[in-house]
């Protein structure tokens, strides 16, 4: 299958799954074939309950365009160009961002709903679980994808890499990357001010810059991560709004 081939097949699925436009026979396959992005724009256009779909289905059409020859030498290019012409007095700045990750996405909810139990304000606990919801899914949907597509290192297959930090896991997609933008959208929506969002958004762009520049991620890696991330911090908020709903219906019968 080619790259062709497949964005048809993601445009066809992101069509007839979101919009619904073939059950009420608006549009033909041949206008699909046509009009190759009319999908995408009908999935950029979407703002309802299917818009977590759309982030699946992105995701997943990214993951079989990266198995594509061509893509994939875009990607050890693009990766060769950020590592091997890197900035090396920037590493250790950069190898503590990218080792933040794991302490600022596991403990800034913890201390948020610490506040909240010490205010006693449920608006900051509701956060907090939000937030800590966002993580959590993150974790497991980006654990699934990294063993189910078993994407070799790019250090691993490409020796001309000078990597920075060794890792032992599958490549695809970048865990660093899908927390940081998890914890990223999570604080942003929780606190949607432009001083939260703004930092927020530049450190988590910083991780997945760290994990090129550091030469443990194709750029493929870290943006199928930023999605993930940001697509897993939406699965946190809703399923919290849901669970909070459900438990105000209940205390009211």
């Amino acid at each position: 299958m080619n790259a062709s081939q497949t964005i048809l097949i993601i445009n066809q699925i992101l069509y007839t799954s979101l919009a619904g436009k073939f059950s009420r026979g608006d549009v033909s396959s041949q206008k699909l074939q046509d009009e190759p992005f009319l999908g995408i724009y009908g999935l950029m256009m979407m703002k309802n309950k299917y818009s977590f779909f759309a982030i699946i289905f992105a995701i997943l059409g990214l993951t079989l365009v990266s198995k594509n020859i061509k893509a994939q030498n875009l990607d050890i290019n693009l990766l060769r160009d950020f590592n091997l012409n890197r900035n090396k007095t920037f590493d250790p700045a950069l190898t503590v961002v990218t080792n933040s990750v794991a302490p600022l996405s596991f403990g800034t909810p913890l201390f948020i709903y610490g506040i909240g139990m010490l205010i006693k304000d449920s608006l900051t606990l509701h956060s907090a679980c939000s937030i800590g919801l966002g993580i959590v899914s993150t974790s497991i949907i980006n654990s699934t994808l990294k063993y189910t597509i078993n994407r070799e290192r790019p250090f691993k297959t490409y020796p001309d890499l000078d990597f920075q930090v060794n890792e032992m896991t599958p490549s695809f997609p970048s865990g660093h990357t899908s927390h940081a933008f998890a914890l990223a959208t999570s604080v942003s929506m929780a606190y949607p001010e432009w001083y939260v969002i703004a930092p927020s958004f530049l450190w988590a762009s910083g991780v997945g810059y760290s994990r090129m520049h550091l030469g443990v991620h194709y750029p493929s890696d870290v943006l199928v991560g930023a999605l993930v991330g940001s697509g897993s911090a939406y699965i946190g908020r809703k399923v919290n709004q849901w669970l909070a709903r459900n438990y105000k219906n209940r205390r009211r019968f």
